[in-house]
Formats: structure tokens, sequence, C-alpha cells
């Protein structure tokens, strides 16, 4: 993979993607557009998907550091497109530049790092912090 590269693809809001899904979490309200949260997974999937030709068997990718500015709401129904282009190495971690379009224009943007590890030793951390 080299500086420059990107991936994209396109997903179409359903309701469950959206913050108003999220209201029984705590009794608040919030509307039924796209939540934040779901856009920037898609964001981190489609730089995991530039990643998996790094990877080794037994590795994966994870998010470590997510930096995005939400702009814009995006409406069930509509779809948004998750990009990532690869910028560059930073150590172990591996920096993208990602934005989220939808039918009108951007609607997220920012910077993803992410880490390639041992699948099994995340697997272990994980299990260790369960008490």
């Amino acid at each position: 993979m080299k500086a420059g590269d990107s991936w994209k693809f396109r997903y179409v809001v359903r309701h469950e993607d959206t913050a108003a899904a999220l209201n029984a979490i705590t009794g608040d309200s919030f509307p039924a557009v796209l939540a934040t949260t779901k856009c920037i997974a898609l964001l981190e999937l489609a730089a995991g998907h530039l990643l998996k030709e790094l990877q080794k068997p037994g590795e994966l990718s994870v998010g470590v550091v997510v930096d995005v500015k939400h702009t814009a709401a995006t409406p069930v129904g509509a779809w948004v497109e998750a990009e990532a282009t690869y910028r560059n190495p930073e150590g172990k971690l591996h920096v993208f530049e990602v934005v989220a379009r939808d039918p009108a224009g951007e609607v997220m943007r920012g910077t993803h790092k992410r880490a390639i590890i041992s699948e099994a030793r995340l697997l272990e951390g994980a299990a260790k912090r369960n008490g």
C-alpha cells in the first residue's frame, strides 16, 4: 500500500443506524438521522479494508485514534459514502484521511489511525477485562 491509495463504499441509512435508535439507552430523545458513532464506524470499515493486504494470517486491524468533524445530518433512506485514503505510517500506526458524503455533499471529515495486531492477543486482553 502506498500514500494516496483509497477505498470507498456506499451504505443506505436504516433506522437502526440513527441517533434515535439510541434513545432507549439513557431515555433521552435523539433525532432519526445517521448517528455520529455509526458514521465513524463506516469510515473505520473503509480504512480497515485498505489494511487487509498488509495483514498476516491471524492478524486484524483495529482503530486507535479517531479525530473527525460531523457537519451535516443524513436521513433514513439516503446513502452515505465512506472513503478512506492512506496517508502514511506513523510508528506502528497507519494514518488515513477519512470523509463521508451523502447525496447533498460532505457530512464528516477527519483523520483515523489504525494498528495491525494479533487477533489472539486482542481477545486475550479483552478476556482479562471481564473481571
